[in-house]
Order: C-alpha cells, then sequence, then structure tokens
C-alpha cells in the first residue's frame, strides 16, 4: 500500500510527533498535582528517564502510548504498509521498556505504568493513580495522610 502523504509531508507529520509533555502526561501530571503529590520530570540520573518521579515515595510514572509502546488494545495495532520498518522499531521499544523496568526495580525504585487509552478523563486518571499507588503503600493512596497536622 501506498503512502498517502509525500517524502516531505510523512517527514514534517514525524517530526511533529512529541517525545516529551505529551497530552497523556500532562493530564496525569495535574491530577497527580491535585492530588497533594509533589514531582519531577524525566529524572536523567534515573534509567529511561521516567515521565515522572515521586522521590519520597521512590515511584517512577512511565505514562506510554498505546501505539509506540505497543500496548493490547485498539490504539496499539501495527501499521498494514512498511512493517518491515515498524515491526523491528515497535519490538525495540517494548524491550527497551522491559530494561528500563528491570533497572528501576533494581535500584530500588517502584514503576507505575499509566497507558494513554486509560488517561481518557481526569476521573479515570485520578481512580487509576490511587489504586495504582496503593499497591505499595496505603501512605501513597493519600499523600495528605503523611503531613503533619498544624494544630496542637
Amino acid at each position: 500500500m501506498m503512502d498517502v502523504y509525500d517524502q516531505n509531508t510523512r517527514r514534517r507529520v514525524m517530526q511533529r510527533i512529541r517525545k516529551t509533555n505529551t497530552k497523556p502526561e500532562l493530564r496525569v501530571r495535574s491530577v497527580l498535582h491535585r492530588m497533594g503529590y509533589r514531582f519531577r520530570l524525566y529524572r536523567s540520573d534515573l534509567p529511561g528517564n521516567p515521565d515522572i518521579v515521586l522521590p519520597k515515595y521512590r515511584v517512577a510514572v512511565l505514562v506510554h502510548g498505546c501505539f509506540w509502546h505497543q500496548h493490547s488494545c485498539s490504539l496499539g495495532k501495527l501499521p498494514k504498509s512498511n512493517r518491515s520498518y515498524w515491526v523491528p522499531k515497535l519490538t525495540g521499544n517494548c524491550v527497551r521498556d522491559g530494561q528500563t523496568k528491570k533497572a528501576l526495580s533494581a535500584a530500588g525504585w517502584k514503576v507505575v505504568t499509566v497507558w494513554e487509552c486509560e488517561v481518557t478523563t481526569d476521573d479515570c486518571v485520578r481512580q487509576l493513580l490511587e489504586a495504582r499507588l496503593k499497591l505499595y503503600s496505603p501512605k501513597l493512596g493519600n499523600p495528605n495522610a503523611t503531613k503533619r497536622s498544624l494544630s496542637p
């Protein structure tokens, strides 16, 4: 099947795909902030430069695009054209994801993966984060529970 774009147009389209500050990432960050968590972005001293890092809890949040990281949902389908290019590229992404998770775990970090298809509304994101963060510690479900009270 022929590409519907000429080479220059395809190049411009592909160049506009972001690596950081994607819409799903921005939504997850916004919800985390409203939940009371404080975090760092793209820590280069950690394996794989995690998208969001909660240093206080030693949790790394990876926000994955379903297509680029081959999630098993409808958004994660392989393209029908140019498979000789896409299969090795996307397989390599998945292999690298696995290596990143292992390296983070070996360094003592907990890893939470959030998929693009799960980030539909703020309420969905909040419920998802509460559930996944509670797996590691009851304190993570409510960050305000760890704060000291100002009253005597």
